[in-house]
């Protein structure tokens, strides 16, 4: 049978570490989760405005964000900012801005393109039902917006988790930096750990993520 390094995550505390890392990804995930789903929702309906000052506000930060790679963003917000306005900025904290702009930015266009994709007619109807515009969002505009949203939002939240395996470039002890500590401290007595670890931590991710998916298919057949 091949060795598949798995002894090693029995050894002292190591299983109990790779939890602990994937607590913290799934913290700051969590967070950003939180902050930028609401921020994302108003800046969406924002970008829908006919105010053509702010669209282009909103289409300039929306752009940049998403054109920046994610670790290129982390170094400027953990390195550069530190140093240019001279703050002290944890990693974590530092993570939990990054992912809180990047998906505000993303959860916006996803708003955006939920809004618009309503057909005009919807509007028309409930203007001649003699809604005012408040209850045509509130029932005719904002339910439909949501059945669109649910699938693509929930894409959105897994790959803000598994994005996180990023952060460890600026020294957050996350579950990725903890499985390579466990691996380089077991490298001569387990060659073979860093298939063991890494599988283990796949699987991690995998259970963080699949209820998030099933969450999704159940209100897509509810709803539908």
């Amino acid at each position: 049978m091949p060795d598949l390094g798995l002894e090693v995550l029995f050894k002292g505390k190591n299983m109990v570490r790779l939890l602990g890392g994937i607590g913290v990804a799934l913290k700051i995930s969590l967070i950003a989760v939180v902050i930028s789903i609401p921020l994302g929702i108003l800046l969406g309906a924002l970008m829908t405005w006919k105010n053509r000052g702010v669209r282009a506000i909103l289409r300039i930060y929306l752009e940049f964000v998403r054109i920046m790679p994610q670790m290129v963003l982390l170094f400027l917000c953990y390195f550069g900012t530190t140093r240019a306005f001279g703050w002290n900025l944890s990693g974590e904290t530092s993570a939990v801005i990054v992912f809180t702009l990047w998906g505000t930015a993303e959860m916006s266009d996803l708003v955006r393109g939920a809004l618009i994709s309503i057909p005009i007619h919807q509007y028309e109807s409930s203007e001649a039902l003699g809604f005012n515009r408040a209850q045509t969002y509130l029932y005719i505009v904002i339910p439909q917006a949501i059945r669109r949203l649910i699938p693509l939002s929930i894409n959105l939240i897994t790959r803000m988790i598994k994005t996180t395996s990023l952060i460890l470039m600026i020294g957050v002890v996350e579950v990725i930096k903890v499985a390579q500590q466990i691996i380089e401290a077991n490298r001569m007595a387990s060659p073979n750990a860093a298939f063991g670890v890494y599988l283990t931590v796949l699987l991690l991710y995998f259970l963080a993520c699949w209820p998030i998916s099933l969450l999704a298919k159940y209100l897509e057949r509810k709803w539908r």
